[in-house]
């Protein structure tokens, strides 16, 4: 077996990107990966978030996403002597050519999908205070007014707030929210469907599929793809 992968991130209509993803391979070919999502756009964040996203990305592969994360929140952990250090929210994975399971952690309202060829599935859940209030039966209206209010960020994050998920579809699909937040879940899905075999040519359709808001705003959009085929 072999791990293809795909990447892509596309500037939405704020000033600058704010959103990274890297992907490292170690050499026994084992696949590390990361989306970090920065949070607003502030002096540090843009030049911040790429180094996140590379740091997740090689502790990944070589130690799992746990240890990735937890290791890009210490470089945030202290806010600098000007107090706007940046934060941002995360996604990781771990992904081995000979294990039909993928290892995923994440913090924050980044996520995580496996689809299977047949079906799209959501791994990860948003750790927001809309999610929170929908898992306790508050109703929808009301939740969604909440689902930008996060619970937890990399700065802030333990092994506590960081969770767990194992991923046995052979396709991984990471995204932050500029992405999953714009894009209709069945058109996510038949973006999937579509472009399956193709790992770079599905997260190029899904970076450009994310659409403005009725206020005409678009947040950054990235997505990484990891596939687990046959040589």
């Amino acid at each position: 077996m072999t791990i293809i992968t795909g990447i892509a991130t596309r500037e939405g209509t704020a000033d600058d990107n704010a959103d990274a993803a890297k992907i490292y391979t170690m050499n026994d070919d084992t696949v590390g990966a990361a989306v970090v999502d920065g949070i607003g756009h502030g002096p540090h964040t843009s030049a911040t978030v790429p180094l996140l996203a590379q740091v997740a990305a090689r502790i990944s592969a070589r130690r799992g996403p746990l240890a990735g994360l937890l290791t890009a929140a210490e470089l945030i952990a202290d806010s600098g002597a000007d107090g706007e250090e940046a934060d941002a929210v995360a996604v990781a994975v771990r992904m081995y050519p000979d294990d039909d399971i993928a290892v995923v952690n994440w913090t924050g309202d980044a996520r995580a999908y496996g689809w299977d060829g047949e079906r799209l599935e959501l791994y990860t859940d948003d750790h927001t205070v809309g999610a929170q209030l929908r898992a306790n039966g508050v109703a929808l209206e009301i939740a969604r007014e909440h689902d930008n209010w996060l619970r937890t960020t990399l700065a802030r994050a333990s092994i506590g707030t960081v969770y767990t998920a194992g991923v046995k579809d052979p396709l991984v699909i990471l995204t932050s929210d500029g992405v999953h937040d714009q894009i209709p879940a069945d058109e996510m899905e038949a973006l999937v469907r579509e472009h399956a075999d193709d790992p770079q040519a599905l997260a190029d359709a899904l970076v450009a599929a994310a659409q403005p808001d009725d206020d005409g705003y678009r947040d950054d959009a990235t997505a990484v793809i990891l596939h687990r085929a046959a040589c």
